[in-house]
Formats: C-alpha cells, structure tokens, sequence
C-alpha cells in the first residue's frame, strides 16, 4: 500500500499538486490518468523516491519514501516512459540486477520472455523502442515486487503489443501486489485496470473502482433528438451522440467507455462526483 497525504510539489514557480492526498491500496492496478502536463510522471517519481515532496508525506507499506530506505527500494520497481539499456546481452543483464530484487522470480521471468515474444539472448542496446519496452517489463515483472510503477508503458508498442502487455501483466498480479498504470492513452489499458484515478489542475478530481463506475454509470450511443434528461455529458460523433449518463434503476448495465468517462470527468467534475456522493 502506498499512502500519500497533503503532498505539495511545485518546480520553481509552477505548483504541480497542491494538498494531494490519495492512497493505493494492495491487490488492484491503477490506472492515473490525466492530460499531458498534469503532473503524472512527477508523482510517480515522487512515489518511488526519485523526487521528494516540499510538504505533505509518501509512505509505501510505512516506510517514508524521502528516507529512501533499502527494504523500501528493493521492493518497488519503476518503468519511466523513457530509459536506456546497456550494450549486453539480456541474460545478462538479468544476473547482474536481480540480486537487488529478493523476490525476483525466474520462473515468471520465462513465462514474460514468451508472452512478450523476447529472446533472452538478444544485445539489448540493439533492440527497437518497443522491443527495449517489451524487454524492460519482463524483468519489471519478474521483480516480483510489491509496488510496480509503469509510465506510458504502451508507447512505442505496435497493436498486437499491446495486447500482449494486457495479458502479461494480468498474469503477473496478485492480492500482495499493488500497479499503478500512467497514461494518456487510455484505450490500451482498458480491461486490465480496476480502480481509475484523475488528476488535473494539480488535484485528484475523480478516484472510483471500475466496479462502482458501471454501477453508478452508463455508456451508450443517442440519437441527436433523443437525449435523456439524466445525460451528464455527451459527445457528438457520425450520426449521433456518446452519452455518459447517471444509471437509473430500470437501466441495465453497459461496458465502460474509459475515454469517453475521461473527457466527462474533465469536462463535467462537478456533475459526475455528485453521481458518486450519492
């Protein structure tokens, strides 16, 4: 579990969050989204000790992050949008990093290589952007840790990528361990995170279960003439409307449309938190 409580960060003269406080919990993937410029990557830097706060706590399992205390680091692990990677070979690389890791587990690290398509024996300084991903989150994984920390982990990846990393990754969870997801691409992350948290104007805006939000919410296509007096936001695309609208009693329920609840959180905080008050 990581806490965080009245965290205030600015660089220089620009605030980036301002009293945020939230807490993620163990056994759920996250997905923190936001627009580009919000502060998502600064907050995952700040979780993982990178950055410290100028006022307001981290914990992570009750160790204060500012202490960057060696049990703490050893189990979490942070992929950022964009890293390098030595010129060795993978095997390597692996024998040289694991030891940091005592929850390192080879095994899963195996099932990784295959589901992510890597060879194991490929020079890593070599690779493509997306294989160097690829690559990254299979020792990410193997860790084993109980925090992991993903930046825009999908940039970079082709379309059947992507579909493996939703499958990798799902196969890798458990209730011990906590991921949280950053990213603008939010149509890659669908069906694989659980609880879906905004940030925007250096504050969390909505912080809701995906469990809660089809219960409270529905997701459906209008007529232009047919718009129901519980529509809470729409937009106008061929033909029609997309509607997210307070679900009523008599309502079934629909799948969830993660760009389009984006855009109504944005553009309607206020209306859609109501929803949630209730």
């Amino acid at each position: 579990m990581i806490e965080i409580n009245e965290l205030t960060f600015s660089y220089k003269k620009h605030n980036v969050f301002e009293n945020l406080s939230i807490t993620f919990e163990d056994g759920k993937i996250y997905g923190l989204l936001g627009l580009n410029g919000a502060g998502k990557s600064t907050l995952l830097y700040l979780m993982s000790g990178l950055l410290f706060p100028h006022k307001g706590s981290i914990k992570f399992n009750n160790y204060d992050m500012q202490k960057r205390n060696p049990n703490a680091l050893a189990d979490l692990f942070f992929v950022p949008e964009e890293f390098d990677l030595p010129n060795m070979k993978f095997e390597t690389f692996v024998n040289l990093n694991s030891p940091f890791y005592p929850k390192f587990n080879r095994e899963t690290f195996m099932r990784c290589l295959r589901g992510f398509e890597v060879d194991i024996n490929c020079n890593l300084n070599k690779l493509s952007m997306g294989q160097k991903k690829k690559a990254f989150m299979c020792f990410a994984l193997a860790t084993n840790t109980s925090l992991l920390i993903m930046d825009e982990p999908t940039n970079g990846l082709d379309i059947p990528s992507k579909s493996q990393f939703r499958q990798v990754v799902s196969s890798c969870m458990d209730d011990n361990r906590t991921i949280i997801i950053s990213t603008h691409q939010v149509r890659d992350v669908e069906n694989l995170i659980d609880h879906i948290s905004i940030i925007n104007n250096s504050k969390l805006i909505f912080n809701e279960p995906i469990s809660k939000i089809t219960e409270k919410l529905i997701f459906r296509d209008f007529k232009l003439n047919q718009l129901p007096e519980n529509m809470i936001y729409s937009q106008t695309y061929l033909g029609g409307e997309l509607g997210v609208c307070k679900k009523m009693i008599d309502d079934e329920e629909t799948p969830l449309d993660i760009e389009l609840l984006f855009n109504a959180v944005l553009c309607q905080p206020d209306k859609i938190n109501q929803v949630f008050a209730n």
